[in-house]
């Protein structure tokens, strides 16, 4: 059973900076396409960044390219997102989700099949 546990988030003012980690356990994690998705309240969960097992391929969402970057560390079965001049818009509950698929670089929700908790993330001053 894969497990994924996010951590990281917290308050930040306008135009800080914050990394997000998400730790798997479980599974193969080097196998996996690892996903980045966003929850604001009152909205739809959204795509935010996906990269594949070699992390040779990335995709990011329109509203946080150039600002927020994804990476991992197949040693340390982790994921990692980097954000970047965060904005009040960027207020979400973030979640880290696996694909055990790997072989695709998908910006839906209903590809991953294994999701962590979520970790909050507040942008306010």
């Amino acid at each position: 059973q894969v497990q994924l546990v996010e951590s990281g988030g917290g308050l930040v003012q306008p135009g800080g900076s914050l990394r997000l980690s998400c730790a798997a356990s479980g599974g193969t994690f080097s196998t996996y396409t690892m996903g980045w998705f966003r929850q604001a309240p009152g909205k739809e969960r959204e795509f935010v960044a996906a990269l594949t097992r070699s992390a040779g391929s990335v995709k990011y969402a329109e509203p946080v390219k150039g600002r927020f970057s994804i990476s991992r560390d197949n040693t340390k079965n982790t994921v990692y997102l980097q954000l970047n001049t965060l904005q009040p818009e960027d207020t979400a509950v973030y979640y880290c989700a696996a694909d055990t698929n790997g072989l695709r670089l998908s910006a839906r929700p209903n590809v991953y099949d294994h999701w962590g908790q979520g970790t909050l993330v507040s942008v306010s001053s």
